[in-house]
């Protein structure tokens, strides 16, 4: 039989923006059926390219597009991109979270196409189907604010999918492509598996995926072949599953990483911080002490409990009962709130850090000099020329790209919106540190650098409480785990057995036994 084209190629692919060179001459292939993998750091030149296809921006003279062998002109038009069968998702998924399950499936279609009449009855069951085909439960009337994340992002690609269809021929002839830009990346790790039954059920029908994500074991997961790009260039296309973890490592940053030297702390002798009594909507009765000086995880399966405490402690939500000693002094989590956090040494790094942790239109500057304003006030206002200065300094100092404090929150990479975070609170020199997934979505580099970071914070007399369902990184930046089950605390773990597998297995063994009782340190229960 002939080789059917490539769903969509790539030729010559380049992109400037002045002097700065984002792409160069980049060659991509999707084949029919496949799900390809995009990796590279933050600034790579991934967002580029995407930007490109969807006719965000128009590539240098000399670049190619065919799509199912067809060639294709620059530049596309917004827009253009669905009429080519090709469609995408985002971070922010694209959802109207006022709005039902049902309208936001057919808000694309509404937009597109005149109808001047709906039953909605009728629709309610087409998307019931829709979901039924893909072994999705989705409810058509439920609203999107009331879903979890994992469902809104079912949702998004669903509708991605619905879209290619309209527009790709019923012959066969044609295939599209769904572009998935980093949708986990505010995700449980437990969700993601849902979402890769579903991506690799739309595989194996009419349309090509190219998967872009920083996460290694999601691209070995899910992808059949991957392109590293590394400033700009491709640096190959391998076969994923020929590909190790440290080749493409090293294809990424261009030399092999070296991993973070830990001592882990046999006894902690700093200044105890202590959390006791602690309800909450799923905690109950959690009680933990962490000393300055130490980094201590908290981990478990969703639902567990642990990753409502950092909100309960810096009372962003209200507790049901619990108390914060710290300092010498005593709080009731019941009246807690962030003002009064920040006042009793207490910073959280949220995990969603573009609608909790920032604002994304305003400075950098803005950003990163908000919980110390008190000092840049003067009569006639703030001292702006030494907001940036102070700024600038701090940016440089937590490597920062481009550490300019006028540029906006929202123009970072992830990578370095997470070190602006972390400046913008170790400035001050809290007593308690929380982390909740802090390095959600940012590139490797960046991901060592947030684990220097807070391994420097502790050195400094900081007590650091990391909650994380990334095991990888509680294993490589923490000196004791606690293991939640079922809103409880059910294990710790230190010394030796703080590894990624014995995290993994005691986060299971938790849920099941979630009093830890008859629980040994390596026998079953």
């Amino acid at each position: 039989m002939p080789e059917h084209p490539p769903v969509v190629a790539l030729t010559h692919l380049s992109k400037s923006f002045g002097a700065v060179r984002a792409l160069h001459d980049v060659d991509l292939t999707v084949r029919r059926g496949e799900v390809h993998g995009l990796l590279g750091e933050n600034g790579s030149g991934k967002s580029t390219l995407i930007k490109i296809l969807s006719g965000f921006h128009t590539p240098d003279t000399g670049s190619g597009l065919a799509v199912n062998g067809r060639p294709v002109s620059f530049p596309l038009h917004p827009g253009k991109f669905r009429s080519l069968g090709m469609s995408f998702v985002h971070q922010d998924l694209g959802l109207v979270p006022s709005l039902s399950v049902v309208e936001n499936l057919l808000v694309g279609d509404l937009a597109s196409r005149r109808r001047w009449r709906l039953s909605w009855p009728r629709e309610r069951r087409r998307a019931a189907e829709t979901f039924a085909s893909f072994g999705l439960g989705l409810d058509p009337r439920a609203q999107v604010a009331d879903l979890r994340p994992s469902d809104r992002a079912l949702l998004a690609i669903v509708r991605a999918v619905q879209e290619i269809r309209a527009h790709t021929a019923d012959d066969g002839s044609d295939y599209g492509l769904l572009v998935l830009d980093e949708p986990t990346v505010f995700l449980p790790a437990r969700d993601r598996d849902q979402l890769f039954v579903l991506i690799r059920r739309i595989a194996a029908t009419r349309a090509s995926i190219l998967f872009v994500s920083h996460d290694l074991d999601e691209i070995r997961g899910i992808t059949d072949r991957v392109t590293v790009l590394r400033d700009g260039v491709v640096r190959g296309t391998v076969e994923t599953a020929r590909a190790s973890g440290e080749v493409l490592v090293e294809m990424i940053i261009g030399r092999r990483l070296q991993a973070l030297p830990i001592e882990r702390k046999r006894t902690a002798t700093g200044a105890a911080v202590s959390i006791t009594g602690l309800n909450g909507r799923y905690a109950r009765g959690v009680s933990l002490t962490v000393h300055r000086g130490e980094v201590v995880g908290l981990t478990g399966l969703l639902g567990s409990g642990f990753e409502e405490i950092p909100y309960y402690v810096f009372g962003a939500r209200r507790a049901f009962a619990g108390r914060l000693a710290i300092d010498g002094r005593t709080y009731d989590l019941r009246a807690m709130s962030p003002s009064r956090a920040l006042e009793a040494g207490v910073a959280l790094l949220p995990a969603d850090r573009h609608h909790d942790g920032s604002v994304g239109s305003l400075s950098l500057g803005d950003n990163v000099t908000v919980p110390a304003l008190r000092k840049y006030r003067s009569r006639i206002g703030l001292n702006r020329r030494r907001m940036r200065s102070d700024a600038r300094r701090l940016l440089a100092q937590f490597d920062v790209r481009p550490p300019d404090p006028r540029s906006t929150y929202q123009s970072l990479s992830g990578g370095n919106q997470q070190k602006a975070l972390l400046a913008k609170w170790l400035q001050t020199k809290p007593s308690l540190l929380l982390l909740h997934e802090p390095t959600q979505g940012v590139d490797i580099r960046a991901r060592q650098q947030i684990f220097r970071l807070t391994r420097k914070a502790a050195a400094g007399d900081t007590a650091v409480v990391c909650v994380s369902t990334d095991y990888d990184q509680l294993a490589a930046v923490c000196d004791r785990v606690v293991v939640f089950g079922r809103g409880r605390v059910g294990r710790e773990l230190t010394g030796a057995e703080v590894t990624k597998e014995r995290i993994a297995e005691q986060c299971y063994r938790v849920a099941e036994n979630p009093s830890g009782r008859h629980l040994d340190a390596g026998g079953d229960a």
